[in-house]
């Protein structure tokens, strides 16, 4: 489809499913991460990617990124916020003040300053895409996740914001609620809830599945086929909504 299309912190996991489905559509992918040695690996296995590293919880790394990306280009037609980090697993009294405001700097911060940076771009495009990437937190409280429970409830309103704000100008904004996702990073979530919770990873693993009525987690390259589908003509009439992909998950866990 020749749309060009940036992606955040799409080196690997979901933002590199996003990554692979858009290339695959016929778009043009600028795709940006903190870890320079998995953009190396991006373009040597994906044909046509332009990549640059950038940690989007600076401000001078995003402004240096979003220019880049536009002088690659020639603007932007789509942005992909899919950055975002998990923070500490702790109850509120527990964490520590910096753990708190890396989450906030990266996954809230961060979003806002690569859209409001892109969004002059996304008004030249006859049509400017903004997907936001949020999380099933977004909908819930989550026990021994305040920051990114927190983060998340942030790009749910963001997101909504957005789409009032610039449907004039015939850019979309959605969001995506992904529940757990398969990959090392839930591994992971999982592992930090088991040593709070003084359990197994398999006992977590458990709740985590009784809490939806799909028992399974969510595959990444779902993700990315929302994400396709959110930035189509198919879905022209679709903004300002938050987009569950999570097994029908009825409670955080």
């Amino acid at each position: 489809m020749n749309r060009r299309v940036l992606i955040t912190a799409g080196a690997s996991g979901i933002g590199l499913e996003i990554a692979k489905a858009f290339a695959a559509n016929g778009d043009r992918v600028f795709v940006c991460d903190i870890n320079a040695e998995a953009l190396k690996t991006v373009e040597q296995n994906v044909p046509r990617m332009i990549t640059t590293v950038c940690d989007v919880s600076k401000r001078d790394d995003i402004e240096k990124m979003v220019a880049f990306g536009a002088e690659k280009l020639g603007g932007y037609d789509v942005l992909i916020n899919n950055a975002g980090i998990a923070g500490p697993t702790a109850a509120v009294e527990d964490i520590n003040p910096d753990d708190w405001e890396k989450v906030m700097q990266v996954d809230l911060n961060g979003t806002f300053n690569v859209t409001r940076l892109v969004i002059p771009y996304l008004k030249k495009s006859s049509a400017g895409i903004i997907v936001n990437m949020s999380s099933v937190a977004g909908r819930f409280g989550y026990e021994n996740r305040s920051p990114y429970a927190t983060a998340k409830w942030g790009i749910i309103g963001f997101t909504k914001t957005l789409s009032i704000e610039l449907g004039k100008y015939g850019i979309r904004a959605n969001a995506i609620l992904p529940g757990a996702v398969a990959g090392p990073r839930i591994e992971k979530v999982l592992q930090g809830r088991a040593d709070v919770n003084h359990t197994t990873v398999e006992e977590e693993k458990q709740n985590a599945m009784a809490a939806q009525s799909i028992k399974q987690f969510v595959d990444p390259k779902d993700i990315a086929a929302l994400a396709v589908f959110l930035a189509s003509d198919a879905a022209k009439m679709i903004s300002g909504q938050m987009m569950n992909i999570d097994g029908d998950m009825q409670k955080a866990s």
